[in-house]
């Protein structure tokens, strides 16, 4: 199997695991993986929980579609993010309910949506930063993500849902995953559980590199 194969299939077994799990409803959502010649990214309106590989769209290096399904309206924004961050070879989008449902809450704050509430979400996740609400495919937005893209591992689309990046497809829903845990754990606790301990965050950083 062929590279661009294994990568159809990746992004087919990530976007069926997402909607199984109910991140991704309806079709709503994107997945994207870099190639040497271009990039691979689900096609519009497409149901994550039913993608056909040989329909996957793919494009090339200036963004052109050369085949599959119609690209997903999110190109430019994946583009962006792939163009700034050289090691992101994956990227989700989903509209994750209590990530959406975060952001009409009221997220922790503008550049941590949610505290370092475990060690997993310190490990694995991040510093993830709110992106105020625009039209879905706002070019604004790309841009706006892209300055951030070699700096965090996602960000958090104001009434939209997530954007995770990462090595790979599955690395990047994978912290997705994660992402939205958190989010889930954080809304449903009362009293809210304080932070992790900056000496708890420095043992992590310490012993498994981790990045906050």
């Amino acid at each position: 199997m062929s590279a661009e194969a294994k990568l159809r299939e990746e992004i087919c077994t990530a976007g069926a695991s997402l909607y199984a799990r109910g991140h991704a409803v309806g079709s709503a959502g994107n997945i994207s993986a870099r190639l040497a010649d271009g990039w691979l990214i689900t096609p519009t309106d497409a149901c994550l929980g039913r993608l056909d590989p040989a329909q996957i769209a793919k494009v090339d290096a200036n963004g052109v579609a050369v085949s599959g399904g119609k690209p997903s309206k999110t190109l430019t924004l994946h583009r962006g993010i792939y163009a700034r961050n050289a090691g992101a070879n994956g990227v989700v989008h989903t509209h994750s309910t209590h990530l959406v449902a975060l952001t009409l809450a009221g997220v922790w704050r503008e550049t941590d949506v949610v505290p370092p509430i475990t060690p997993y979400y310190v490990m694995k996740v991040g510093h993830v930063p709110l992106i105020r609400y625009r039209r879905p495919g706002d070019p604004a937005v790309a841009a706006e993500v892209a300055a951030l893209a070699d700096r965090v591992r996602g960000v958090l689309l104001e009434r939209l849902g997530p954007v995770m990046w990462g090595e790979s497809v599955s690395q990047a829903s994978y912290a997705l995953e994660e992402l939205e845990e958190t989010a889930r754990l954080w809304l449903m606790t009362q009293p809210k559980p304080e932070p992790l301990p900056e000496a708890a965050i420095d043992e992590l950083r310490a012993t498994f590199g981790a990045r906050w």
